[in-house]
């Protein structure tokens, strides 16, 4: 796990010192050790994480005749039988690394021929210098972060937007249509960043620069189609292939630990990893601690558990760090814990597994249809799915006049077209109500509609509605939000987080799986659950999705927290983006109880935060100790 940052900038004279402070800005990525290439064209500078292949595995690391140069960001974890293929094919390797597979694989066969062999996560970069061209790619998911600015023939990319700071031809402005749908979605969900002319390549893609000329190419995307196989067939499936993706995950030449919450999803990894360590984490809130329920497995699997709380103090002070390492503003309140997280697991160990992207696959979201705890209902709904298309919608259309009745939404969603009524897992502001609160120059931006239209479109012809929203989330919810967090919080910390369930071999078993097997009256996830059963205790299979819980309303509700808020809000910088008096109303509201709009709140407030570090304090924070503040 490494942190990766390249320019291509023929005009600048003094690129060493240039790339050495975009370097350091990445350091927390890399502690270990860092390396550069450098001539008149390009700049390629590495900041490493050992984790395979320590006394060797130096980047950037070179073909055999040295006209090829490569940095890395990841892991591939079926490099070794590719190095024996390369091996035989007469290929030349100076390491024993995963990262020299990916430069001679890519000699070898092609951009396309290696990203259809790959397994693993990863963002590369490799420099031709006879062909004078820059190529790279990112893995099928974006599961490791790829960002690029491009100004006529300026090139910049890399692992974090920060590092771009640190280049002086690089402008460093707001792009302003980025606020908006901010509001909406909680995070950053256009194709540019929140920094203007910055943008990221997509996942499942790759891309070359040449001549000043940028060329992206898609080679991989999740398709759905249900493969028509018996529910037993799909479990064992499921349990062969996890089996599989945590094993090929272990592979590490340091300590591999997992995070632990009360949640199937890391618990299922966790049973499989059999780890010496794992880690959990809660609230000085006891309504917010996991921390217990997770130590009680730990215990009935025989494994050692680390856990500890977090005070409200810690995350305040330190929510300014937070923003800052994840470059752009994300108001999803679990990047608190899981920085906290993160941490503390690095005192351990520096590779650590996780649950992201089981609910994506699998379909274990509420908002898939799954509002009702009552059996009947839930019934019924699974019978409404399985009707034609246009009565499933005739149908939808009547509940969504009928006056409320209990299972209602329920029912709604389980008929309804996913177009009409599914954004994807987050809602904070409605459109007109964001125009509400903005200042003129911010309400100009893409519609919600344009933006989830981007992936509807792709499936268009899909008859199944989970499955559209599935594709949604994975495009847009854990693309721009999960996959960013679990990213840049255990970088933060120096840490490589694993995520068995966003394999390539899982999603071709998740892709095949009808939607019947997944939400039936029993639960979501169902098939999963069934799976899993071998592993855990009943207990754990069949609870319910928390997520990491945050009392932020207990924080809205706090005077001292409320009165730190509320000062922010009345700063002078803030009038340029926000109806001062409505966002003063709105915390005020809930702070006496309204609790409704809290995450409108944290929402007002977590974009304020970062655009005060990046914009107006221009320095980066510092780690608060919770025995410092007083």
């Amino acid at each position: 796990m490494c942190g990766i940052i390249a320019f291509c900038d023929r005009s600048l004279t003094n690129k060493e010192e240039v790339l050495t402070n975009m370097m350091d800005a990445i350091k927390h990525r890399g502690p270990d050790d860092s390396g550069k290439y450098i001539n008149d064209d390009v700049a390629l500078g590495f900041r490493r994480l050992s984790i395979i292949d320590l006394r060797g595995g130096k980047q950037p690391i070179f073909n055999e005749d040295g006209q090829k140069a490569i940095i890395f960001n990841g892991e591939i974890y079926n490099f070794k039988p590719l190095r024996k293929t390369l091996l035989a094919a007469g290929h030349t390797f100076t390491t024993k690394s995963d990262t020299e597979v990916l430069l001679h694989g890519f000699e070898e066969w092609g951009m396309e021929g290696l990203l259809k062999r790959i397994r693993g996560m990863f963002a590369f970069l490799i420099w031709d210098n006879q062909k004078k061209e820059l190529y790279g790619a990112r893995d099928f998911f974006g599961i490791k972060p790829l960002y690029y600015y491009h100004d006529d023939n300026r090139f910049l990319i890399g692992s974090e937007i920060k590092s771009f700071l640190y280049h002086p031809y690089f402008k460093k402005e707001l792009n302003k249509k980025a606020l908006k749908p901010y509001l909406t979605f909680q995070y950053s969900a256009l194709e540019e960043t929140f920094f203007k002319n910055v943008y990221s390549i997509p996942g499942g893609h790759y891309f070359t620069f040449k001549d000043g000329k940028l060329d992206v190419k898609q080679y991989w995307d999740m398709q759905f189609k249900d493969a028509g196989q018996s529910f037993d067939a799909t479990v064992k499936e499921i349990e062969s292939i996890m089996q599989d993706s945590v094993e090929a995950h272990r592979i590490s030449d340091v300590p591999v630990g997992s995070l632990l919450s009360s949640g199937i999803d890391s618990s299922y990894i966790t049973s499989l990893l059999e780890p010496e360590e794992t880690f959990s984490i809660g609230f000085d809130d006891k309504q917010y601690n996991e921390a217990a329920d997770a130590q009680k497995l730990a215990e009935l699997l025989g494994l050692n558990n680390e856990s500890d709380v977090v005070t409200s103090q810690e995350a305040f002070d330190n929510f300014p760090l937070i923003q800052y390492y994840m470059d752009e503003p994300d108001a999803n309140p679990s990047c608190v814990p899981l920085y906290f997280l993160t941490k503390l697991a690095s005192k351990y160990v520096t590779v650590i597994l996780s649950g992201e992207g089981a609910d994506e696959l699998f379909a274990g979201y509420v908002d898939y249809g799954y509002h009702s705890h009552s059996y009947i209902v839930k019934t019924i709904a699974s019978h409404l799915r399985k009707l034609k298309p246009q009565t499933r919608y005739r149908i939808a259309r009547r509940l969504k006049k009928m006056p409320n009745f209990h299972g209602r939404l329920h029912l709604y969603e389980s008929t309804a077209k996913a177009e009409d009524f599914f954004i994807g897992q987050a809602k904070i502001f409605g459109e007109k109500e964001a125009d509400s609160y903005l200042k003129e120059p911010y309400k100009t931006s893409e519609s919600v509609k344009e933006i989830v239209n981007k992936s509807y479109s792709k499936v268009a012809g899909y008859t199944d509605e989970v499955k559209k929203m599935q594709y949604l989330d994975i495009h847009l919810f854990m693309a721009k939000d999960i996959l960013l967090k679990a990213d840049k919080m255990s970088m933060a910390n120096s840490m490589e987080l694993r995520v068995p369930f966003l394999d390539k071999e899982v999603a071709k078993v998740a892709s095949k799986i009808p939607t019947r097997y997944l939400l039936t009256p029993k639960n979501s996830k169902y098939a999963l659950r069934v799976a899993a059963e071998k592993h855990l205790p009943e207990e754990w299979v069949q609870r319910e999705k928390l997520g990491f819980p945050v009392p932020v309303k207990a924080w809205l509700e706090n005077d001292q927290f409320y009165t730190r808020i509320r000062n922010l809000f009345e700063e002078d910088f803030v009038q340029e983006f926000f109806d001062v008096p409505k966002i003063l109303d709105l915390i005020d509201r809930v702070h006496n109880g309204d609790s409704k709009d809290r995450r409108k709140v944290w929402t007002i407030y977590t974009f304020l935060v970062w655009y005060k570090v990046y914009f107006i304090d221009e320095k980066t924070p510092t780690y608060v100790k919770e025995e410092a503040v007083n």
